[in-house]
């Protein structure tokens, strides 16, 4: 087979290289993938120089002498993946001085040797993860300067700082520990070329602080991180503006901060899936305006606020699968938009279980009657405009037919407040009299106490009309038409009847300017009930004998106290 270029001995139960291949100088690609080899020996590979990509995937070898390589010097491609490899030594890297891509994913490394890959100065694509806890020496990736793909895995080291690849653009790290470990020294990933990291942590790991520092990372794109304790400072990410993709998974507790994201403006795709999340009240103040794919799968959400969605304008696709639903009205607004909304795809949506109330446990959410919510919502509406209108009604009748008697409430309830006040103070009067009279009438009388002259200004009137009412010993009121027609002579007759009330003492004196029939007066229940159970004097009737009158006028002045 002088002419061979490529064979696969794939899938067979082979113990070790088989001799036929030496000296098949033509291979380019050779695979012994899933087979039973155990144990590589030196002369194995033997002329086959123009070998480029070898497969020795799931496997059972443990061990790579220097010397099985030796003629392989134009190898680019080296897979040895799921084998039993426990040591990568600083001899490997000589061995394979073009080679561009080595997978050796899923061994049982113990350590990495300083050194081991600082001789593969071609290597662009480096997977070397391990089932067990991997110890690293420091200084592992020196050499490594055109290395653009990583992937790795280790045991935590408090304060792991990575540099020496200044080209590279994606890394993926895994972090795990053989014991329950808790760190306060945070890894720092300064690596200003990096578009994509991924990083995920062992269970047994815990961090009290952040476990990662992105300083100087601007060009980042993609951000992946699955840890049990995910303490995330808000400004974990002000350095990295131009964020598309932030994934953060299989956190214990994670109750994240609109502060948190909204540095990351550009974002577009947002995972947080498994994080025991419970509200979404955080997306309202997030500015995330950019974000068209929302994950928020095996959470702990029970009722969903629809309005908070608002603050997504791009959303196109949500993910809400595997949270413990309630199925009642408190869902009603976010199963509406679920099922009516067009720019949104509810991923799986009518796939979506309720767990509470026990009655709904296991009932497809979207498929909940909010029907029934709606008429309760139009019941709870009915009654409350009903009871407007009863209201309204009421109101306009009470001020309608009981206008004056609630007019007449008020004002009494304020003289009794301010008789109380007097009272206590125990004030002497001021004047012999108040008169009550329209200013029509004002020629008739002689000068007392006059509202146009005696009422203090800028006072309020109804204080005015207390003070002099309770000043005077007596009040005079002075009756005709225009009085009656007067709204505030009808209220210090109002005031004066209750101090007549109040005191028990004479102090209300009713004179008529002109006679007025019980027709007239029967508007003014007041004054009616006052003319009938007291006596009064009448102007009219005294014209004749004007001085038996002002007689009359100023011995009921007198009666009672004494003038001061």
């Amino acid at each position: 087979m002088t002419r061979l270029t490529h064979l696969e001995i794939e899938s067979n139960k082979l113990s070790r290289i088989p001799v036929a291949i030496r000296n098949m100088s033509s291979l380019t690609h050779l695979s012994f993938q899933s087979n039973q080899i155990t144990k590589l020996q030196c002369p194995d590979f033997l002329n086959l120089t123009s070998l480029q990509e070898l497969n020795l995937n799931s496997n059972r070898i443990s061990k790579l002498k220097e010397c099985v390589f030796k003629d392989l010097k134009y190898l680019k491609v080296l897979f040895i993946e799921r084998n039993l490899l426990s040591q990568l030594d600083y001899t490997f890297g000589t061995s394979f001085p073009s080679l561009v891509r080595l997978n050796a994913n899923e061994n049982y490394l113990g350590l990495v040797q300083k050194g081991t890959f600082d001789k593969m100065i071609f290597l662009t694509d480096l997977n070397v993860t391990s089932k067990s806890a991997t110890n690293v020496e420091n200084g592992v990736f020196e050499g490594l300067s055109i290395l653009k793909t990583l992937t790795f895995s280790q045991s935590f080291q408090s304060g792991c700082v990575f540099e020496g690849l200044e080209k590279l653009l994606h890394f993926n790290l895994f972090i795990s520990s053989d014991k329950e470990m808790t760190v306060s020294e945070p890894m720092s990933f300064n690596i200003s070329s990096l578009q994509e990291l991924t990083l995920e942590v062992d269970k047994n790991v815990c961090i009290d602080h952040a476990l990662y520092s992105l300083h100087n990372m601007k060009k980042l794109k993609v951000f992946s991180l699955s840890a049990i304790c995910c303490y995330t400072p808000s400004d974990s990410f002000l350095e990295t503006p131009h964020l598309l993709n932030l994934q953060m998974t299989n956190c214990a507790e994670f109750s994240p901060h609109p502060e948190l994201f909204q540095p990351i403006t550009e974002l577009q795709t947002l995972d947080l899936s498994q994080n025991n999340i419970k509200s979404l009240d955080f997306l309202t103040g997030a500015n995330l305006t950019k974000v068209q794919t929302l994950i928020l799968a095996n959470n702990k959400l029970r009722i969903i606020n629809e309005t908070v969605f608002e603050a997504l304008p791009s959303l196109k696709y949500l993910d809400l699968s595997g949270n413990p639903f309630t199925c009642d009205c408190s869902n009603a607004g976010f199963i509406e938009w679920a099922v009516n909304n067009k720019q949104v795809q509810v991923a799986n949506g009518f796939q979506y279980r309720c767990s509470f109330p026990l009655s709904h446990d296991g009932h497809f959410l979207l498929l909940f009657n909010v029907q029934s919510c709606w008429q309760d919502i139009a019941l709870l509406c009915f009654l409350c405009s009903s009871a407007l209108v009863l209201v309204t009604l009421l109101s306009s009748i009470i001020y309608h037919f009981m206008r004056w008697q609630l007019v007449y409430g008020y004002y009494l309830l304020l003289a009794y407040l301010y008789d109380s006040k007097k009272r206590r103070q125990g004030c002497p009067h001021m004047y012999d009299a108040f008169v009550s009279y329209n200013v029509h009438d004002e020629e008739w009388g002689w000068r007392l106490c006059l509202h146009h002259r005696d009422f203090q200004p800028g006072k309020p009137i109804i204080e005015n009309i207390t003070d002099a009412i309770y000043s005077s010993r007596k009040t005079l009121c002075v009756i005709s038409r225009h009085y009656l027609q007067s709204e505030w002579c009808s209220r210090e007759i109002q005031m004066a009847s209750f101090r007549l009330f109040d005191e028990k003492k004479d102090v209300l004196i009713l004179l008529f300017l002109e006679e007025l029939s019980s027709n007239q007066l029967s508007p003014f229940y007041r004054i009616r009930k006052l003319v009938r159970s007291r006596t009064y004097l009448s102007w009219s009737q005294a014209r004749r004998n004007k001085a038996l009158f002002w007689e009359k006028v100023r011995t009921a002045l007198e009666n009672g106290d004494n003038p001061p």
